[in-house]
């Protein structure tokens, strides 16, 4: 299965004219294909040789990168074998993270469970801050996302009102102007949504700053009870903060994703009104009659269905953050740690290692 999955991956990280590659897409796509091979049976895994992701990655670079530049051929070279390197280590370093942090998490739990009612009433009072922080943000988060809807929506308005006046005059007249009315709708339609991504996009840096806040408190609060496992809980704290930040990028990720799919949406509106132009003069108007008739409703029921799905996001988020905590509290009374505890520690080691062996072959600056 992993075999079809990485040249594709690889191919729409590294397609493009320049050589300037980011470390993160990097690392995606062998983070990806590492965690597919543990998911694909032993034997599967023993088929699929080193040599075989060599020759992957080399044909695949070679094909998107050998007219690029000097940059590019180095990085070609350097990047297979660093990369048939890191995957090999990677199972040997799974293990170990893996025993590590189950030794860790248990002699975490031996430790605070003398301190077992306060470590609770602490995460509890955490849990509460955290929802108490959250309720205001995916409220906004929401009113934000209607005051949107409901600004594009108004702007729309005169675009049908406009084009049932163009209906009373000659088809010629009406004909010549299409063109030009539908670019001007399909650029409000652009700006709508970009303004919406621009006033959407931030709440997510705000909500990276809240998780911060929010586990440097926990991490205050538990301290006094782990003086002697502090590495232990570190690491538990560290595997919650990227767990938060994860959700808080996929949050971006998807109001990013609803806007990009309202701009899918309705820009088939302006293509209708561009391809009833160049039809013939005489069933102009009834196309055109249609598509007035049909553009204040269509319009109305995208953007509600916009709002619908986005408005939501906020509430989503905040119990998915109270929910990773509940885990982590879990934890602390049972001392077993989950596969994901080590799998996003070493997940944030391979995006270490990509990014310093990516900064070691540079392009040149312009």
């Amino acid at each position: 299965r992993g075999n079809g999955t990485v040249p594709a991956l690889i191919l729409a990280t590294l397609a493009g004219s320049r050589a300037d590659v980011n470390p993160d897409e990097v690392a995606s796509v062998i983070w990806k294909y590492f965690t597919e091979l543990g998911s694909n049976a032993k034997d599967t895994v023993d088929q699929l040789q080193q040599t075989e992701i060599s020759k992957q990655l080399n044909t695949l670079l070679k094909s998107n990168l050998q007219s690029v530049s000097a940059y590019a051929e180095d990085l070609q070279e350097r990047l297979v074998p660093f990369a048939t390197e890191l995957q090999a280590r990677l199972a040997q370093d799974s293990q170990r993270l893996k025993e590590q942090i189950q030794r860790e998490l248990q002699e975490l739990q031996a430790k605070l469970a003398p301190y077992a009612d306060e470590v609770h009433q602490q995460i509890g009072t955490n849990i509460r801050q955290l929802q108490a922080k959250m309720s205001p943000y995916a409220e906004e988060l929401r009113s934000q996302v209607d005051r949107s809807a409901g600004e594009l929506k108004r702007a729309l308005e005169p675009y049908a009102a406009e084009l049932r006046e163009r209906l009373q005059d000659n088809a010629q007249s009406i004909q010549a102007s299409l063109s030009p009315y539908a670019d001007r709708l399909q650029q409000q339609i652009d700006g709508g949504v970009e303004s919406l991504k621009e006033r959407l996009s931030p709440m997510a840096d705000e909500l990276k700053a809240q998780v911060e806040q929010s586990v440097a408190d926990l991490r205050r609060g538990l301290s006094p009870y782990a003086q002697e496992v502090q590495d232990g809980l570190n690491r538990q704290l560290e595997s919650l903060t990227l767990q938060m930040e994860r959700a808080a990028e996929e949050l971006r990720t998807r109001l990013a994703a609803s806007s990009e799919e309202l701009r899918a949406q309705l820009s088939p509106l302006a293509q209708e009104l561009r391809e009833a132009a160049s039809g013939d003069a005489e069933s102009l108007r009834q196309r055109l009659a249609d598509v007035a008739q049909q553009l204040d409703q269509r319009v109305g029921q995208t953007l509600e269905a916009f709002r619908q799905q986005a408005a939501p996001f906020g509430e989503a988020f905040g119990k998915q953050l109270v929910q990773r905590l509940e885990e982590m509290r879990g934890k602390l009374d049972t001392g077993a740690a989950g596969v994901e505890d080590h799998l996003e520690l070493l997940e944030k080691e391979v995006r270490e290692k990509v990014a310093a062996f990516l900064s070691t072959v540079a392009p040149p600056q312009n």
